[in-house]
């Protein structure tokens, strides 16, 4: 048996490596920013319920609740709950793809992940662009 010289009998394990070792790259980030968008769709979700119970119970209520939305921190939500729904939409086709085993390849993998960030980014504006061009907001 060996002697220890105040250290435990136990060999030192390896550090494994952490955030500080690790920098971000864009897939990493973009799988991330899915799942809070993913969480961020619940209570838009709520919030698009709350719209259509609104619609159902008559003209009053549903006017109440078209007037929060109207406000800004209201066009702010659903700025962000627009952005939410597209950027996590494509993060799924993204992961569509995946899931076919097509796309593994390093270039491919920041293709799709810089395209589902820029495409969410065009389509909110697309979206808000119609929208306020038609009179719906």
């Amino acid at each position: 048996m060996q002697a220890t010289s105040g250290r435990s009998a136990r060999p030192e394990r390896p550090l494994s490596p952490h955030i500080q070792i690790y920098y971000p790259l864009i897939n990493m980030v973009m799988s991330i920013v899915h799942r809070i968008t993913g969480a961020a769709l619940y209570i838009g979700s709520l919030l698009l319920a709350w719209w259509l119970i609104a619609a159902a119970t008559g003209p009053d209520y549903y006017n109440y609740v078209v007037s929060w939305f109207a406000t800004w921190p209201g066009k702010l939500i659903l700025l962000g709950y627009t952005w939410a729904l597209m950027h996590h939409m494509l993060g799924g086709i993204r992961h569509l793809i995946w899931d076919t085993g097509l796309g593994f390849d390093l270039k491919t993998i920041d293709i799709l992940s810089w395209g589902s960030l820029a495409g969410s980014l065009v389509l909110t504006v697309l979206i808000w662009f119609c929208a306020l061009n038609l009179g719906g907001i």
